[in-house]
């Protein structure tokens, strides 16, 4: 199938656009390169850069001519949303609508749509949290990210749209920039791999559902094969993990023997976020297969190879 990724030059976009190449999809990447890397997009996929809230917007999909449209591109950190509102609006709401006008005016009717999972549903006491649960979001992102949950909703009944939407866990692995909006993982693994100090906010109890960005972009993948599959499906792994933990475990493996230093608290900071991923398992197939220790390490090689060029 002919396949258009926004985003496709970034962290977990790159590595969608190599998964759909693999399954032998024609792949075309439009982004803006606010956060993407041009280097990251392959060769065999064409790359158009171009914002989503532009009027060229057409001419990529005259151009790419895509059946599948695979919406990756997003204001992802949560501190700017707070900071900024209005540009994360501009760009996750606006920026989704001028997508959605778009695939109306392109008769695409197949869309599949990485959302969030922690930071819709907020804390939560039905751990792991299933789709159906009340979304609570605590932040801006947050909240523009469900919003566009809601456009696709509507535009399914106005233009027949199929979406399908996936709530995605925290996503780590190669190509995450530890200077952007990156996890924590990338943060740490590139401040132990540069002697740097670690600084975990409050006692470092607070857990996260890790999931590698292969077995995303596998779930991807699925999503893009089974085109009569629509609705809402979380991706995670099924298991939480500490702060403190994970900084122990990538402690270990960049041979780091200090302890991480603490600071305070961060204000309003989720507590626990684990995600129910029964449903992609009974619609798509999917399940996480890459264990932690298998990506923290592969994670840990990538950075060493990238602080050697």
């Amino acid at each position: 199938m002919k396949v258009l990724v926004t985003g496709g030059a970034g962290f977990i976009g790159s590595h969608v656009v190599h998964r759909l190449l693999a399954a032998g999809h024609a792949v075309e990447v439009v982004d803006n390169l606010a956060t993407g890397r041009r280097e990251q997009v392959p060769a065999a996929a064409r790359l158009h850069v171009c914002d989503l809230r532009d009027a060229r917007l057409d001419d990529v999909f005259t151009a790419a001519k895509p059946e599948v449209v695979v919406h990756i591109a997003a204001q992802a950190a949560v501190s700017r949303s707070v900071a900024d509102p209005r540009f994360d609006a501009s760009v996750n709401v606006l920026g989704a609508i001028g997508l959605l006008e778009a695939c109306r005016r392109a008769g695409v009717q197949r869309v599949v749509y990485t959302s969030t999972g922690g930071a819709a549903y907020g804390d939560t006491e039905i751990l792991p949290t299933p789709e159906d649960h009340p979304l609570r979001p605590a932040s801006p992102y947050g909240v523009s990210k469900v919003t566009v949950e809601r456009y696709l909703e509507c535009w399914a009944g106005l233009t027949g749209l199929r979406p399908l939407t996936l709530r995605l866990a925290n996503i780590y692995g190669p190509r995450q920039d530890p200077a952007g909006e990156a996890g924590v993982i990338a943060i740490f693994t590139s401040r132990l791999l540069t002697g740097a100090s670690c600084i975990v906010n409050g006692d470092g109890e607070q857990t996260r559902d890790y999931v590698y960005v292969g077995d995303v972009a596998e779930a991807v993948a699925r999503g893009v094969a089974s085109t009569d599959v629509t609705g809402v499906a979380n991706i995670g792994t099924g298991a939480e993990t500490s702060v403190n933990e994970l900084y122990r475990r990538l402690a270990r493996l960049t041979d780091v023997p200090r302890a991480a230093e603490h600071g305070p608290a961060r204000p309003g900071e989720q507590r626990r976020s684990l995600l129910d991923a029964s449903r992609a398992k009974a619609l798509l197939g999917w399940s996480a297969t890459t264990s932690l220790d298998e990506g923290l390490s592969q994670t840990v090689a990538w950075f060493r190879k990238e602080l050697k060029r």
